[in-house]
């Protein structure tokens, strides 16, 4: 349901609107997730490799929150509430929680693993989008999945 009982015309009708930020709520829940994971590794990282991981962690998980708001933003601007608990994102992620505290190795797989769930969720988001003619949606969707995508590869990158 819309925020408000002020009715939005956006050139995108309510059911589509609905449908596209049911998908930006998952890709909120993804982000959020993948934050909270990329800054817990920052903070426990070990080994050889620390210095380099813990300063690309870094520079991902700030990445990560400004992106947040971002995608918050944007269904706030398609008139519905934007979902910002532990519980909701729990329900809508796609990226399961790390249990314990891995080894660095193992941080870097899951973290590749998280940016490319990110991507697969921005890109199933993209038919209705299309479809609606959502010009800012798709252009949001198209920069995470570009951020992202970089991201998984320089983490593979460390792996080989």
């Amino acid at each position: 349901m819309p925020s408000s009982a002020i009715e939005i015309n956006l050139g995108i009708d309510a059911q589509d609107r609905e449908e596209i930020v049911a998908g930006l709520s998952r890709l909120l829940a993804d982000t959020y997730t993948l934050y909270l994971k990329t800054h817990n590794f920052h903070w426990n990282v070990t080994g050889p490799m620390f210095q380099t991981l813990h300063l690309m962690f870094e520079g991902q998980y700030t990445e990560l929150a400004l992106a947040v708001d971002l995608i918050a933003e944007r269904i706030r601007s398609l008139g519905f509430p934007a979902p910002g608990t532990y519980s909701d994102y729990a329900r809508l992620t796609s990226i399961p929680e790390t249990i314990g505290v891995p080894k660095a190795e193992e941080m870097i797989r899951l973290l590749v693993e998280g940016q490319e769930a990110v991507v697969r969720t921005a890109r199933s988001i993209f038919a209705v989008v299309d479809k609606a003619n959502d010009e800012p949606t798709a252009d949001l969707l198209t920069q995470r999945m570009q951020v992202h995508e970089k991201s998984a590869w320089m983490l593979r990158s460390l792996l080989e």
